[in-house]
């Protein structure tokens, strides 16, 4: 696993951020902890996908399950339980998934996993297009940066990070190097 402040993503093309890691297990493991929202809820949300095209996407955000400290004043909004909904895109498993995800701003994006074997590791690939909005892309650049880290942390049995500290750096990072 690597520490959270390497690995940055990167804009691929206006609004679009792409990441990519090397994580410590299996495809089938990795795609278990994208699909299954009781193993999601450990890094990200919760929440249940119907896995057909058009399908449901349930988005169960507690940051409680994330973090003991309270998010910081820009997010207060995201204490306690939050809710909302997306659709699958697509998803072949175990290697593509795509869904639609709406940002605080009230746009829809669309996010796409792509995983590979690589021996008994597992290679991400993650895609987060048309975010348009300045403060959706420096939020969710700098919360993916870090739910990866911390999946990564859930796949190798590690601690995980302390999210609110990180994700105030990270986002001043983005800031940096997004312009």
């Amino acid at each position: 696993m690597t520490d959270a402040s390497g690995d940055y993503g990167v804009l691929t093309e206006a609004g679009t951020i792409r990441f990519e890691r090397l994580l410590p297990a299996p495809l089938e493991r990795v795609w278990a902890y994208l699909t299954d929202g009781e193993k999601r809820a450990r890094w990200l949300c919760g929440g249940a996908f119907d896995l057909r095209p058009g399908g449901h996407a349930e988005f169960v955000f507690d940051h409680r399950n994330l973090d003991d400290a309270p998010p910081p004043e820009a997010y207060k909004a995201m204490e306690g339980e939050m809710r909302f909904e997306g659709r699958i895109v697509r998803a072949e498993a175990p290697r593509l998934l795509v869904f639609t995800w709406p940002e605080m701003s009230g746009e829809e994006t669309e996010v796409t996993f792509e995983l590979s074997a690589e021996g008994a590791k597992t290679r991400l690939v993650l895609t987060h297009r048309r975010l348009f909005v300045e403060s959706d892309r420096l939020g969710t650049a700098a919360g993916w940066h870090l739910h990866l880290h911390m999946l990564a942390a859930a796949l190798a049995g590690a601690p995980r990070p302390p999210f609110w500290a990180l994700h105030a750096k990270l986002e001043a990072e983005y800031r940096n190097r997004f312009g």
